[in-house]
């Protein structure tokens, strides 16, 4: 596992490079911000048989309960061509998480896929995040209630998420979560996030597969996040 991690690293910082949104290493999204004043940045690689998939995705936080995301992805699959997405999402929250206790919010966005097949061509979304923090928030649960809506179909999906963050040591956090949608199976992951430098830059991997998946078609991703102090 080491080996292919080392293998991978150089891949995913690679794809800060490319021409081409839950706080990484998870799909389900907490009911955090950006600091407020600065801005942070995403970017992961995930990596299964036949699939590259890598993003980046900026954040700011300007006003103090407004996060503004901008997020691009590069995707190659086994015999199709490359493909890419961009993604933009508004999020604020209604009730902030602070100490032991619980925070929600609210997120808007909208992902395009434009090379993609005329019927699927991207879809606009909504959800509501809602963490809990308990033991001296040395545990974080997290819960996520969703909508998403396809361009061309004007299908609607009903999405949901359920993960928790374990702190084992100052700088080591545990994840854990189960997310999916009413159209499909359930997919989970778990992992951890290391801080190497505490509140300014960290680094995680997961390992995950939808349930009804033979082990074979699991997944494996890596991603950095830089958040620096202020910026404006």
């Amino acid at each position: 596992m080491l080996r292919t991690a080392t293998r991978l690293l150089p891949l995913l910082l690679a794809s800060l490079a490319f021409d081409a949104l839950a706080a990484r290493p998870m799909a389900t999204d907490d009911a955090r911000l950006t600091t407020a004043g600065s801005c942070q940045l995403e970017s992961w690689g995930k990596f299964a048989p036949g699939l590259r998939e890598y993003w980046v995705a900026p954040a700011c936080n300007p006003f103090g309960n407004l996060e503004l995301t901008l997020a691009a992805n590069r995707i190659r699959q086994d015999e199709q061509a490359t493909s890419h997405d961009t993604q933009f999402q508004f999020k604020t929250l209604f009730r902030e998480l602070d100490g032991d206790g619980w925070g929600w919010g609210m997120a808007l966005g909208t992902l395009r896929h434009p090379t993609g097949a005329p019927d699927d061509r991207g879809y606009h979304y909504a959800y509501l995040p809602l963490s809990v923090a308990l033991a001296e928030q040395r545990v974080v649960l997290h819960l996520n209630l969703g909508w998403q809506r396809d361009k061309h179909g004007r299908q609607l999906t009903t999405t949901w998420g359920a993960g928790s963050e374990i702190k084992l040591h100052e700088r080591l956090l545990a994840i854990a979560e189960v997310y999916g949608d009413d159209r499909q199976s359930a997919a989970w992951q778990v992992g951890a996030r290391f801080a190497i430098v505490p509140e300014r830059f960290q680094i995680d991997a997961t390992l995950g597969r939808h349930v009804d998946q033979p082990w074979a078609n699991h997944w494996f991703s890596l991603g950095l996040r830089l958040t620096p102090d202020q910026f404006f």
